[in-house]
């Protein structure tokens, strides 16, 4: 029985990867955590920055390639929680795969305030790659997302286990649903 696919994306610094753990180490088994800078990092020559103008050819192609994983591990009924930077200009990919396997899709926007993203991102620790300078235009892709704004949360000031609670409680109340 497919499983559904939940996406937790925000600006670089937003609390992404670690809140994204906390759910699937929590969810039961099968749940799949699927990281999209792993996707990206697996191109070696020809990588450019997914943040600038000329990495659209790129991004479509990772966006494909992680919706595809994705959409297998919930085919094969796996919770799915991808983890990245994932824009509401390519929510379209995730809503015509979901909509093909028939399972439910949930798109959670973590938004911090600027400040505190950007040293999260600038301080990461040894599991994540620091990431300074901070990529511009990033943060503000992120700053007003029309009649996604009831998908943003604010991460800033609560921890990852009291985040993940409250992630899992509008999971439960259908208020993330696309």
């Amino acid at each position: 029985m497919p499983a559904p696919i939940l996406i937790v994306s925000g600006p670089p610094g937003a609390g992404k990867t670690t809140v994204a753990r906390r759910l699937v180490e929590t969810a039961g088994p099968p749940a799949a955590h699927l990281h999209t800078d792993d996707f990206y990092n697996a191109i070696r020559p020809g990588y450019v920055a997914p943040w600038l103008a000329e990495s659209h050819g790129q991004n479509t192609v990772v966006t494909r390639a992680i919706v595809a994983a994705a959409a297998e591990y919930a085919a094969g009924g796996y919770f799915v929680v991808v983890d990245g930077v994932v824009g509401p200009w390519f929510l379209d990919v995730y809503r015509e795969a979901a909509g093909r396997l028939g399972v439910a899709l949930d798109y959670v926007v973590l938004r911090p305030d600027r400040e505190t993203a950007v040293a999260r991102a600038r301080d990461r620790d040894r599991d994540e790659a620091p990431l300074a300078p901070y990529p511009p235009g990033l943060y503000e892709n992120f700053a007003d997302l029309d009649a996604l704004e009831a998908h943003v949360v604010d991460s800033g000031a609560i921890d990852a286990d009291a985040l993940a609670a409250q992630l899992r409680g509008g999971l439960a109340a259908g208020r993330f649903r696309l």
